[in-house]
């Protein structure tokens, strides 16, 4: 069943003719699908089928284990997005970027085909300087309207920096996470484990806790 009318995918198909070069989607999912997995597949198989900028691989995360890997991805579904070259850009989403979080993923692909403004000099600065790996988890529900903000914040910063990686992800899906990090409202940011940004954050701010991460 289509998860996009047809007003919805004219709305959609309009913004990404906004995209400056290709993005490449994967998808990581499984052979039995679960309720998540599938809406995933058909939401990223209906936005490819939007634009010819758009690439999109559907892996296996059983049979791909090796790949899921060296990519980093520990759970499903996983939607990660590279340049046309092929670069992972350090953009995660666990979940179904539904809701309002389709705002967060069609404004990230658009940039993720390299059209988006540069950051300040200070926050390039920061960011030059960094020398450690960074991982950024931003737990969201799709009925927040304030989440796609720090979503995007978050994978913006993965896109300038190879050593930063940023999840968008959906706390209702992986409980267990929600205990571990103690979330209790949404967008809850995790920065390497031990920073914790509540509410939308500007970049500054993570940067921040980037730094005392």
């Amino acid at each position: 069943m289509a998860l996009f009318n047809d007003k919805v995918r004219t709305q959609i198909s309009d913004i990404l003719k906004g995209m400056a070069q290709p993005v490449r989607i994967t998808l990581f999912t499984q052979e039995f699908e679960c309720h998540a997995c599938l809406d995933a597949r058909t939401f990223v198989e209906e936005i490819a089928a939007l634009s010819n900028r758009i690439e999109l691989t559907i892996r296996d995360f059983q049979k791909d284990a090796s790949a899921a890997a060296d990519l980093g991805v520990d759970k499903i579904p996983a939607i990660l997005m590279a340049d046309a070259d092929g670069r992972d850009l350090g953009i995660r989403y666990y979940g179904l970027p539904g809701g309002y979080e389709i705002n967060s993923f069609l404004t990230t692909l658009i940039e993720a085909s390299g059209k988006r403004e540069p950051l300040s000099p200070q926050a390039s600065s920061r960011l030059a300087g960094l020398e450690k790996d960074v991982r950024i988890q931003v737990f969201i529900s799709p009925t927040c309207p304030y989440c796609p903000a720090a979503v995007i914040a978050a994978h913006r910063l993965a896109m300038e920096h190879q050593r930063i990686v940023a999840d968008m992800v959906d706390a209702a899906l992986y409980p267990h996470l929600i205990q571990r990090y103690n979330v209790s409202g949404v967008p809850h940011t995790v920065v390497n484990e031990t920073q914790h940004l509540v509410g939308a954050q500007p970049v500054e701010k993570l940067l921040d806790a980037i730094e005392k991460g």
